[in-house]
């Protein structure tokens, strides 16, 4: 009774049943879950793997509260057994009987282990009333199965992707090999043999501490809340993908090259014949224009010509890692030779298209005063002899034939507007020291143009 008293008032006839009927739901949810953890698929893989690391130590762990836990719940089921006894003994329980239910339900009555078992201060044993070994054991079971479960999650998510990924690395490596990409030759072989090394120590490390790769998600979370750690692998898989892209874009190079090679082949050439036209067209506008500024003309483009030489050598031996980067230059810098050659060639003619501009010029106003009636007028055919002589001599003075054909269009829209000739001599621009406009030292031909 004393017993009884200390921890608290006698229960009644209905409290015992209600609290033998918890306990008693109580045990059946411990043994399930017990029972659970036993088959649990990565408890066995635990038991049988070869651990390293933070699993090792937490597993060693682990499997001391495992068994913990067993001794704990016959310990408990102890308990609960010779209370259920008691109780049994009568319908109606006598007061007695009443207090020695009280002392076995409430009181610390169950002696577990102590070292062993968690008890605080070392202890060898200690003495816990039934609701305090059920937090115990709940809270042994919530430690061994959160290992359990970070374990089972790591074994089940890394190793079967990093299986996948190390066939995807054997495929690419393969394709690798067929265009000459290789360890020591190319960067893309030396970045896949490390991700090879990294994968095989990848996965031996997920296999023998899978813990190591487990974030959890907090000490409040439940048994088993996180997720596995794939930083690693994201980073091989990044590194791969990299590498195929650069394998891809190399067995693209050998599919097309001999049509690139050709098509550099041609911009080349048409540079080179661009220049040879400017160089030969410099030659003529000397000749044909006087006082112009004509730019000097670049020779072919030598170090191109080699470069491509070179990128066939590469085709021919099949070197399509050194090929993929000339080819991509290549091809840049003959658009930009072929750019150049163009523009040198536009530079060049510039004053022939300044001539014929002012020839055509001249030609359609003759045409328009010709339609009117008015080509044999004096002035006008005066005008018309000067401007042709300038620009049918060789060399020719632009500034002076621009100034001779503007004194020919002034005349002619003169004699078209109304008043006619007599506007244009009130108003016209004087004529040359000769009346004709003749531009002084111009070359004279026969009126016909000799000089092209």
């Amino acid at each position: 009774m004393e017993a009884a008293e200390s921890f608290g008032p006698v229960l009644s006839r209905d409290e015992v049943d209600r609290a033998l009927a918890r306990l008693g739901a109580e045990h059946e949810a411990i043994e399930s879950s017990l029972l659970a953890l036993q088959d649990h698929a990565g408890r066995r893989l635990l038991e049988g793997a070869e651990l390293t690391g933070t699993t090792r130590h937490r597993w060693a762990a682990a499997e001391q509260t495992i068994t913990a836990l067993w001794t704990q719940f016959e310990r408990y089921t102890e308990a609960l057994t010779t209370a259920r006894g008691v109780r049994a003994r009568r319908r109606w329980p006598g007061r007695g009987e009443l207090a020695e239910l009280t002392d076995l339900l409430r009181g610390r009555g169950v002696t577990v282990a102590g070292a062993g078992g968690g008890a605080p201060g070392g202890r060898l044993a200690e003495r816990l009333s039934l609701t305090e070994l059920v937090d115990r054991m709940n809270s042994g079971y919530a430690r061994a199965l959160d290992v359990v479960v970070a374990a089972d999650a790591v074994w089940s998510a890394l190793p079967a992707r990093i299986d996948l990924l190390a066939a995807e690395l054997g495929r690419i490596r393969s394709l690798a090999r067929s265009v000459g990409v290789r360890p020591g030759e190319h960067p893309a072989g030396d970045d896949l043999a490390e991700i090879t090394a990294e994968l095989t120590r990848l996965r031996q490390e997920v296999i023998t501490d899978p813990l190591a790769f487990w974030r959890s998600a907090g000490a409040n979370s439940a048994p088993g809340g996180g997720r596995p750690d794939t930083d690693r692998y994201d980073r091989a898989a990044r590194a791969l993908e990299e590498v195929r892209r650069e394998i891809d874009a190399v067995l693209g190079v050998r599919q097309d090259a001999e049509q690139r090679l050709a098509r550099l082949r041609d911009v080349l050439s048409r540079a080179d014949r661009t220049l040879a036209e400017a160089r030969t067209a410099r030659g003529e506008v000397l000749a044909k224009i006087a006082a112009s500024e004509v730019p000097a003309v670049s020779g072919p483009a030598t170090a191109l010509h080699e470069q491509l030489a070179a990128a066939a050598e590469h085709r021919r031996h099949a070197r399509w890692n050194r090929l993929s980067p000339l080819l991509d230059a290549l091809e840049q810098r003959a658009d930009d030779e072929l750019r150049r050659a163009r523009d040198q060639l536009a530079a060049v003619t510039a004053p022939l298209a300044v001539r014929a501009e002012l020839r055509g010029r001249l030609d359609a106003y003759r045409a328009k005063v010709a339609r009117h009636g008015l080509a044999e007028e004096p002035l006008l055919s005066q005008r018309y002899d000067a401007a042709r002589r300038m620009l049918w001599s060789a060399p020719c003075d632009l500034r002076a034939a621009e100034q001779a054909v503007l004194r020919y269009q002034h005349a002619a829209t003169g004699h078209l507007a109304p008043g006619g000739a007599a506007a244009t001599a009130a108003g016209g621009p004087a004529d040359g020291a000769d009346g004709a406009g003749e531009a002084p030292g111009a070359e004279r031909n026969d009126g016909k143009g000799q000089g092209g």
